[in-house]
């Protein structure tokens, strides 16, 4: 008997064995306090506060500056075979702005010439409507050049569980190299057992909702979050203007014309009327956006990458949130703590205030 149970406990590890310290899905308050602690590693105690060390990840790489001022430093957890891609947010230098101002929706699906020996060929959703914020794609083919080849060389020392993060900018970008990696596991690049993960930190809408419908459906079941602080501004940008031409294809509105035609005299023009007057504003508006942050901005983007050339802008700019959202709500003591004060726009955004959201909220036990 003492034999069979004994089997049968063996036969037990067995089993879980190979799930052992893998990734798992869901959002996990204890490797979000890790990332804050990655996050905020090296900056000054005003901007660091009392947010712990990481404990489980060491940095193992630190990415050149590249692209639009655009930087990673991977980390990883030896002991658990993890890695951690940290994408660093906006710094205070133009160039790195340009990449946030540079907010034309570009094709999910293309190429960026980026330099004359280096032409950027992503796919960042199959959907042929999907569409991605032009400044980000930018930073996210730069930023690859060296994220791939450590990806692989991981992979090769048996490394299976790959997070991607960031705060701000770098949770932008975050959203892309993610759909950037699940599009190579898709395709063969890696073997189809390796697990990616994202946290995204108080990032700004990184696409259109096409993009996002894809986003979701590809890391359904809890392996992409975005943590919001609700009284961030951030997360609520870009600007988003929906068109009659921003609907999935077949809809009420691609023949709406034809209709308003048959109408009898003079309901025919009345409907005419309202409906240019509904319609005309929007196209408008996205016209301008398209030219200001797009045209505009990539006379700059030219300035700083003078082989620069984009894949051209698609014609819509109804950015929208993605992914599942961790909700930080403010309270009184936060508004005490955090008071809005004019010319402060960053109040709600920096670390300090996330990191004491967070632990109100999920009352995680920190770590020395």
């Amino acid at each position: 008997m003492i034999k069979v149970l004994t089997f049968l406990g063996t036969l037990f590890i067995l089993s879980i064995y190979p799930t052992f310290g893998q990734l798992q899905p869901g959002f996990i308050q204890e490797e979000y306090l890790e990332i804050l602690g990655v996050f905020t590693q090296g900056l000054p105690d005003s901007l660091q506060g009392s947010i712990p060390r990481p404990v489980n990840f060491t940095k193992a790489y630190e990415s050149p500056t590249v692209g639009l001022e655009n930087k990673w430093a991977l980390w990883i957890d030896e002991e658990k075979k993890q890695a951690l891609v940290a994408i660093r947010g906006t710094i205070q230098h133009p160039t790195s702005w340009l990449a946030n101002f540079y907010a034309a929706m570009i094709p999910a699906k293309g190429r960026i010439k980026i330099r004359e020996d280096y032409n950027f060929d992503y796919n960042f959703s199959e959907h042929p409507q999907a569409g991605v914020h032009a400044g980000w794609a930018l930073a996210t083919g730069s930023l690859a050049e060296t994220i791939l080849p450590k990806i692989d060389s991981l992979i090769t020392q048996g490394y299976m569980d790959f997070i991607v993060t960031g705060h701000s900018q770098g949770g932008a970008i975050t959203y892309l190299v993610n759909m950037m990696l699940q599009q190579m596991k898709k395709q063969g690049r890696w073997q189809s057992d390796i697990r990616i993960k994202s946290y995204a930190s108080a990032a700004p809408k990184p696409g259109n909702l096409f993009f996002a419908y894809d986003y979701e459906q590809t890391n359904s079941g809890g392996w992409a979050f975005n943590v919001v602080n609700t009284a961030d501004w951030v997360p609520q940008v870009p600007f988003s203007i929906q068109t009659t031409e921003d609907f999935s294809q077949t809809n009420p509105f691609g023949n709406i014309k034809p209709l308003i035609h048959k109408q009898k005299f003079p309901k025919n023009l009345l409907f005419k009327t309202v409906y240019n007057r509904l319609d005309k504003p929007t196209k408008r508006s996205k016209k301008n956006f398209q030219k200001y942050l797009g045209t505009f901005q990539e006379k700059q983007v030219v300035k700083v990458l003078p082989d620069f050339e984009g894949p051209g802008y698609l014609d819509s700019n109804h950015f929208s949130r993605a992914g599942d959202f961790i909700i930080l709500v403010p309270d009184a003591d936060y508004a005490e703590k955090f008071p809005d004060e004019e010319g402060k726009i960053f109040r709600h955004h920096m670390f300090i205030p996330y990191f004491d959201l967070f632990l109100k909220q999920f009352a995680v036990q920190t770590y020395e």
